[in-house]
């Protein structure tokens, strides 16, 4: 099993940036992939992006060129930079992890508007 902590969401004017956090219990080179998902009200969750075990990344095509993904091995902790926001970003954002079930977080709240 895997546990997933999600942390760093919060509110934000369009354009800001935010950092979304997701700490997993066991280190992440025993983890295929781990990815970011969001859902809005009323919206299926979608994928948003992706990092594998071997550092290849694949992003939604609404998200291509602001989020990058990453993680820190040392810490067992994917990231999820968050630049250029729009009021359209405005979702619960929930961490994964295939392994080779799937784990989910518990969602953190990000909410751009002014």
């Amino acid at each position: 099993q895997v546990q997933l902590v999600e942390s760093g969401g919060g509110l934000v004017q369009p354009g800001g940036s935010l950092r979304l956090s997701c700490a997993a219990s066991r280190t992440m080179l025993s983890i295929n992939a781990m990815g970011w998902y969001r859902q809005a009200p009323g919206n299926q969750r979608e994928l948003v992006a992706m990092i594998t075990r071997g550092g290849v990344t694949n992003y939604a095509d609404s998200v291509k060129g602001r989020f990058t993904i990453s993680r820190d091995n040392a810490k067992n902790t994917v990231y999820l930079q968050m630049t250029s926001l729009k009021p359209e970003d405005t979702a619960v954002y929930y961490c994964r992890a295939e392994s080779p079930l799937g784990y989910w977080g518990q969602g953190t709240q990000v909410t751009v508007s002014s």
